[in-house]
């Protein structure tokens, strides 16, 4: 069922869970998730990059193909089709191929045309019913060309911008893109505190979600994080499956035809799904559509 993402959000925020919300590469990881999603009764987010968008053909076409697989795998919980960090244009982009929610990523403008622009993507998403995610202080690492400092948030700017009528926000705490250094430091969490508090209970987010330590996931929770994204691990399970699919010999079966796609890609597919069900307990949205 595809609605928008603020409702879910602000009933996670409430509720002291966060909803996952996972990148889609292409048909595979839509419907594992899709899948995955229908069985832990959860509501998700499924998140498309600009890149994706481009290696998937276009955002109008994930957009028709996340509307059918939709309806033909007869999805009940809320599913929401989200940009995510998306530019001025791409936002244009999603508005027009009928994504539910977007996100405007202008942390890398200096702060008043981060205003200036999120105010204009506001007006756009809403008279669309469609939900919208801005960014304050940028995320570390790097995501489909999208290069973060990993600036942390000055939790001033994050009320200016929450005060515009955002639905959610993702603030720089100290998380990053990929896989975690072993040098990392940690997330913020006396910036999350504050943050928190002064844009009144706004459902914040949490990019970078592969590689933090489960204590740390579940603090961010109840300190107000009810969006969490989750795109490194499910490539690094769905690579692992294939390989080891591969490295076996499976592929070179001539009798089951394991060369088949369909059998070549089902390992990844079930690993997949196997990452978005630990990532829905963890996060605690397991019956909770």
């Amino acid at each position: 069922m595809l609605v928008n993402a603020k409702e879910m959000l602000q009933k996670a925020a409430a509720g002291k869970y966060a909803v996952a919300a996972i990148n889609i590469n292409n048909l595979e990881w839509t419907k594992a998730v899709l899948t995955t999603a229908e069985e832990q009764n959860s509501p998700v987010i499924l998140g498309v990059t600009g890149g994706a968008a481009k290696y998937m053909g276009s955002f109008s076409t994930v957009a028709a193909m996340v509307k059918a697989m939709d309806k033909a795998l007869n999805i009940t919980v809320p599913v929401a089709l989200h940009l995510d960090h998306g530019s001025y244009e791409q936002c244009q982009d999603c508005v027009e191929a009928g994504f539910t929610s977007i996100m405007f990523d202008g942390s890398h403008y200096p702060f008043e045309e981060n205003v200036t622009k999120t105010k204009e993507m506001i007006a756009l998403a809403h008279s669309k019913g469609m939900s919208i995610e801005a960014e304050v202080g940028a995320i570390g690492g790097e995501e489909d060309g999208v290069v973060g400092a990993g600036d942390i948030a000055d939790p001033e700017e994050c009320r200016i911008i929450a005060e515009l009528g955002i639905d959610f926000l993702a603030a720089g705490i100290g998380n990053i893109h990929g896989q975690y250094p072993d040098n990392w430091l940690g997330l913020d969490f006396e910036t999350l505190e504050k943050i928190f508090k002064v844009t009144k209970g706004l459902p914040l987010v949490l990019h970078g979600g592969t590689g933090i330590p489960e204590d740390m996931i579940k603090k961010a929770i109840s300190l107000g994080v009810a969006k969490i994204n989750v795109n490194t691990e499910c490539q690094l399970s769905f690579a692992k499956a294939t390989r080891e699919y591969i490295e076996a010999g499976k592929d070179q079966d001539m009798k089951k035809k394991g060369f088949d796609p369909r059998k070549l890609l089902a390992p990844g597919y079930e690993a997949i799904k196997q990452t978005v069900k630990e990532k829905m307990e963890l996060f605690g949205s397991v019956g909770k559509a």
